[in-house]
C-alpha cells in the first residue's frame, strides 16, 4: 500500500510542531513543512502533490494548511479546490493556529453548557466575544453565528478592526454579526452585562474578565476562556472548569476542559483524512460537527 504522505503548508516562518506531532501520531508516514508560502505558491505546489502519485493512490495524500490568519487560510484552501482534478484528488485540511479546532472546540463546550444546565441553545443566545480580531475570537463568532446566535465581535483597540471582520464574516458566509467598542473597563463590562454567554480568546496571559465583573452580569449564562497562562482571560474559572457555576449564577469553561477538546477534534480530523476513502477539504464547519460529537 502506498504511504501516507502529508505536505504542511504555511505562510509563516515555522510550521508549528503541535500539527507536525498531532500528524504523524494520526498516522501519516511523511510529513513535510513548506514555510512562507504564498497564496500564488499554492497552486504549483498542489499540483506536484497531486500529480506525482497514481489516481489509486491520491486519496492517501494529503495538504494541510497553517499559519495564523483565518482569511489567509481559507483563501489557500479555496486556492487548493480549484487546482484539484478528477481523478487525482487529494485530502485538504486548515487549522491556522489551531483556531478553528479551538473555536470549534470552545462554542461546542458553551453549546453542551447551555443545554445541560440552563435549557438553552445558540439559537437566539447573545454573544460577546472579546478577543475577535484573533484566529479563534474570528472563527468562533463565524461558527456561532452560523448557529443562529446574535454574536458581537468585541474591539479592544476600538471598534475599527471588529467592523471589518463583521463585514468579511457577512461577506463570505452569508450571516451577520455585530461589532463594538471595547477599549476601556467600562465598556467590557457594558457589554458584558447586556450578553448572555461571554466567549474570552484574547491573547495569553491577559485577564479580560474580573471575577466581579462576572458577579454583576446578572443575565450572564456562561462564560468560556481559552486562554491557560496565568493571569487568566476570566478571574474565578479554573483550566479544568466545565461548566462550574460562579457567583451571579452563570456557569464557566475553563482552557484545558476546552483545550483536551480541541486536541481531540484536531487529531480525529488528522485520522479522518489520513483514513478516508475519498478525498476531503476540512475546516471549521467540520470541526465544529466533530466537536459536537466529542462533547
Amino acid at each position: 500500500m502506498a504511504k501516507l504522505i502529508l505536505h504542511m503548508l504555511s505562510p509563516l516562518k515555522h510550521m508549528s510542531p503541535f500539527d507536525v506531532n498531532m500528524a504523524l501520531d494520526a498516522g501519516y508516514d511523511s510529513v513535510t513543512p513548506y514555510t512562507n508560502v504564498t497564496l500564488e505558491e499554492i497552486e504549483p505546489l498542489v499540483q506536484d502533490a497531486m500529480f506525482s502519485r497514481s489516481p489509486r493512490d491520491a486519496v492517501r495524500t494529503g495538504i494541510f494548511i497553517g499559519g495564523k490568519d483565518a482569511i489567509q487560510a481559507l483563501d489557500m484552501v479555496e486556492r487548493a479546490k480549484k487546482t484539484l482534478l478528477k481523478p487525482f484528488e487529494i485530502s485538504i485540511f486548515a487549522d491556522p493556529a489551531g483556531s478553528f479546532t479551538t473555536a470549534a472546540a470552545m462554542v461546542a463546550c458553551v453549546e453542551k453548557v447551555l443545554k445541560e444546565k440552563k435549557q438553552r441553545s445558540l439559537s437566539g443566545t447573545k454573544i460577546v466575544v472579546y478577543g475577535a480580531t484573533g484566529v479563534v475570537g474570528f472563527s468562533s463568532s463565524v461558527i456561532a453565528a452560523l448557529e443562529g446566535a446574535h454574536v458581537t465581535l468585541a474591539g479592544y483597540n476600538g471598534p475599527e478592526r471588529v467592523e471589518k471582520a463583521t463585514h468579511e464574516i457577512r461577506k463570505r458566509f452569508g450571516v451577520e454579526t455585530y461589532f463594538a467598542d471595547a477599549s476601556d473597563h467600562e465598556k467590557v463590562l457594558d457589554l458584558l452585562v447586556n450578553s448572555e454567554v461571554a466567549l474570552c480568546a484574547g491573547k495569553a496571559g491577559v485577564q479580560i474578565l474580573s471575577a466581579e465583573d462576572i458577579s454583576k452580569a446578572k443575565n450572564l449564562l456562561v462564560s468560556a476562556d481559552v486562554n491557560a497562562v496565568p493571569p487568566l482571560g476570566i478571574e474565578g474559572v479554573g483550566l479544568h472548569d466545565d461548566g462550574k457555576e460562579l457567583p451571579g449564577g452563570s456557569c464557566g469553561i475553563g482552557a484545558l476542559a476546552i483545550g483536551n477538546v480541541k486536541y481531540q477534534t484536531e487529531f480525529r480530523l488528522f485520522k479522518k483524512m489520513a483514513t478516508s476513502d475519498t478525498p476531503l477539504a476540512i475546516d471549521f464547519r467540520d470541526a465544529f460537527k466533530l466537536a459536537r460529537e466529542l462533547v
